[in-house]
């Protein structure tokens, strides 16, 4: 057991350090050949963060264990809105941009609600899995060809942000960063899926559950630091547009590339397909109203968003263990504070038409 607990660490750490190297030599290599900086931003980085998702979802299609690759994904999502923005919140109230709220989250939603659609039949087949890797180049062409549409001051002003050193600036130095960085993820993915496996079936956990967890939690390393750092060094809407950029990627790229590499079709199960994915849906779903609600997401909405990561998680144990709790904890979420929060995000709304934002 301690074995496993060694590895699992190991692999986690691992895959933490080979996405910021991958992510470091990347975001140089492209600023060098002349691509835009917003790009960089949105595409390398957010493709970046999202990798160990990535590593480990593949990794586990190829060793046979699908649920843990879905779990991942649908887990990641979750705690990136939930436990990464609710943190940030705390830290300082996050700024919404304008185009977030226009076009990143709705985009967001789409992905979600796709999945949900793909994944009601009990997989994600190959053409479905060609579709989503289809979207998401889609997707990186639009930010591009909007980017170049961009006044140049803007992009001079982005470029100034980007920090500078003289060790990595030739690009051989970059591109060894990154084949550094794809190995240690390669590697560090193999660890963290082995553990977590093992581990799973010592305590007849199952491989969903591991994912929608300790494995989504640990894959969700670098957006947890990337928008921790941000809202301290208050950079706030960094952090917001790190989190919904890496969600869409871990829908449309990951899950597109772990199921065309599953042999077909990647298995959702009925777990996953009956509560999970519809929590990932309305996740997305109530990011839009609490973001209008002054542009802003405020302290208190990040400790609504933290409390509710904490209630889904223990749902996820006590559900797994058959506790004897369970119907009583359901019916408590389900009959008061789902219409609480539904009625104060209203009540927040209308406040804000009546009262708006300085910045609306």
């Amino acid at each position: 057991m301690l074995q496993h607990a060694l590895m699992f660490a190991l692999g986690l750490t691992i895959l933490v350090v080979g996405a910021d190297l991958m992510v470091r030599g990347a975001s140089r290599l492209a600023v060098s050949f002349g691509v835009s900086p917003l790009v960089v931003g949105l595409t390398v980085v957010a493709f970046g963060t999202s990798a160990p998702e990535m590593a480990v979802s593949v990794g586990s299609a190829l060793n046979g264990t699908p649920d843990l690759a879905i779990g991942n994904v649908v887990g990641s999502n979750i705690a990136n809105v939930l436990l990464i923005l609710g943190i940030s919140a705390l830290i300082t109230p996050l700024l919404v941009d304008t185009q977030i709220i226009r076009q990143e989250i709705p985009i967001m939603i789409g992905a979600s609600a796709l999945l949900v659609v793909m994944g009601l039949d009990g997989n994600i087949g190959m053409i479905e899995a060609a579709t989503l890797f289809g979207l998401v180049i889609a997707y990186t062409v639009f930010l591009i060809m909007q980017s170049r549409r961009a006044e140049k001051g803007a992009q001079d002003e982005f470029e100034s942000e980007i920090p500078r050193s003289n060790w990595d600036r030739h690009w051989s130095v970059q591109l060894a960063l990154i084949v550094v960085g794809l190995v240690l993820l390669v590697q560090g993915a193999d660890w963290l899926v082995d553990a977590a496996v093992s581990v799973a079936r010592v305590f007849g956990i199952s491989d969903l559950v591991i994912g929608l967890t300790v494995v989504a939690i640990g894959t969700s390393m670098p957006e947890i630091a990337t928008s921790i750092v941000a809202a301290l060094r208050g950079e706030r809407e960094i952090a917001v547009g790190n989190v919904v950029g890496s969600n869409v990627f871990n829908i449309l790229a990951v899950l597109g590339v772990t199921g065309l590499v599953s042999n077909g079709s990647l298995p959702v199960s009925e777990a996953a397909r009956n509560f999970d994915l519809w929590v990932m849906l309305a996740v997305a779903f109530a990011c839009l109203p609490i973001m209008i609600s002054g542009r802003e997401i405020a302290r208190w909405e990040g400790g609504l968003f933290l409390a509710y990561y904490a209630t889904y998680t223990a749902w996820l144990i006590l559900q797994a263990q058959q506790h004897d709790s369970l119907p009583a904890f359901s019916g408590v979420m389900l009959g008061y504070v789902l219409p609480l929060t539904v009625i104060t995000l209203v009540v927040s709304m209308v406040k804000q038409q009546d009262h708006p934002s300085p910045r609306a």
